[in-house]
């Protein structure tokens, strides 16, 4: 059974939350601020959190910052903050998904699931997308027969897309997994090495299908 944590601060939203996952089959347990969210998460044994940024003791992000310091997990953020300034910064902060108040249960069901499906994912020994296998354990890449040679930052940057597929990575979390310094924010870097794997991998590197950008935001795979 997947354990949900959903964090809201907002009493009559985290009951009506709890039992519409309850009646489908999920494990809740219920957190009314982000101190008691951590202490739950602590435990280890959490399949998926839905977070409120709105919360009365810690700013959702520092909550966001804080799992992510030990833990993989996935983080569906809940919030009334529309904005795609608030989004970018949450996925940066380490969020996977986004889901704006009011919301649809049917939607918010579909994100969770998707959410936990991508968890499982991020396990798998290789992709294969097109006429391409991705050896994600050996660390090897075949195209048609022939292996494909990949320099370190082309290989760093198509695993971290590989392990989130559908997932939008940002262009901020790139830089700083590629460069090891969130102060790196120049976007022409990222679209030089993005460039380099689309020539050795698509069909159409002009028309990419799978190595794919969100304009002004960052990059997503798909199979």
């Amino acid at each position: 059974m997947t354990r949900v944590l959903v964090v809201e601060d907002e009493p009559q939203i985290l009951r009506a939350l709890a039992l519409n996952l309850t009646a489908r089959g999920y494990d809740v347990l219920e957190a009314p601020d982000g101190t008691t969210a951590l202490t739950h998460a602590a435990g280890g044994e959490v399949d998926v959190v839905l977070l409120d940024l709105g919360l009365p003791d810690l700013d959702g992000l520092d909550v966001i910052r804080a799992l992510r310091t030990a833990s993989a997990v996935p983080i569906v953020v809940l919030s009334a903050r529309a904005g795609s300034s608030d989004t970018v910064t949450a996925l940066d902060h380490g969020a996977d998904d986004y889901v704006t108040k009011p919301f649809d249960m049917p939607e918010l069901l579909a994100r969770l699931r998707a959410a936990t499906r991508r968890a499982h994912r991020d396990q798998v020994e290789s992709v294969a997308f097109g006429d391409v296998t991705v050896d994600l354990a050996a660390k090897t890449v075949v195209r048609r027969g022939a292996a494909v040679h990949l320099t370190p930052t082309e290989w760093h940057l198509l695993e971290a897309l590989l392990r989130n597929p559908g997932r939008l990575i940002t262009q901020r979390r790139l830089l700083t997994l590629l460069r090891g310094d969130p102060g790196h924010t120049d976007p022409s870097y990222l679209r030089i090495y993005v460039a380099q794997l689309r020539r050795k991998l698509e069909d159409e590197p002009s028309r990419p299908r799978h190595l794919l950008t969100e304009p002004g935001m960052g990059y997503r795979f798909e199979a």
